[in-house]
């Protein structure tokens, strides 16, 4: 489980940087959601992954908090998925704005031709 958590995130956070370096404005935006879902991948990875683990009490009534994840992970992540939309929200509306006043998508506004 780990492993293949641990591979996710690498993935996405290398195919995130690799399009973050691409001169086009949409992909820098598709790159910049996905390095935020590897980081928040790995963000909740830090609360410690537990697989068929109570979700608050066992079936036996006994508290034991070495059991629980660490909820302050989840929250955060939570919260960064909801800044990450509004972000790319945001971004998408000065795209758009952009290749209306430029007339293309280029990061720096100037096509080669």
């Amino acid at each position: 489980m780990e492993l293949v958590l641990a591979i996710s995130i690498g993935v996405l956070a290398s195919c995130g940087v690799y399009l973050m370096l691409r001169p086009r404005t949409f992909q820098v935006i598709i790159g910049l959601s996905l390095l935020s879902y590897a980081v928040n991948l790995f963000i909740f990875a830090m609360g410690r992954l537990k697989m068929n683990g109570p979700p608050v009490l066992g079936k036996d009534g006994v508290v034991d908090p070495s059991l629980y994840a660490d909820p302050v992970p989840q929250a955060l992540v939570l919260t960064a998925i909801v800044i990450g939309f509004a972000m790319t929200a945001l971004f998408l509306v000065v795209l758009l704005a952009a290749r209306g006043l430029t007339g293309t998508d280029h990061v720096d506004g100037r096509e080669r031709r």
